[in-house]
């Protein structure tokens, strides 16, 4: 039997920024980790939960995305937190 050799796939580098945030970790004075505790909570009515769905543009997204890894929060729980204060305050 013939054994088959692969070359391992070159990965893209990471953009500086990316690279030493990584590298920072806990130490450079962001924000502590999300826990469970942290996050919204879910409705506790069992209910099934509705999906919403909205087109952003790109650099909004990207924006938005950046700022939750920043902070190390889903971008889900930014928007559930968001929905529900908007929602106390205007309804």
């Amino acid at each position: 039997m013939k054994k088959a050799s692969f070359k391992q796939p070159a990965g893209r580098p990471l953009p500086a920024a990316a690279e030493s945030w990584v590298g920072a970790g806990a130490d450079a004075g962001g924000p502590p980790p999300a826990t469970a505790a942290a996050r919204p909570a879910r409705p506790a009515t069992g209910a099934k939960p509705a999906r919403l769905t909205i087109d952003l543009p790109e650099e909004l997204h990207t924006a938005f995305k950046a700022a939750c890894a920043r902070r190390r929060t889903r971008m889900v729980d930014e928007v559930r937190q968001f929905i529900e204060e908007w929602t106390q305050k205007n309804g």
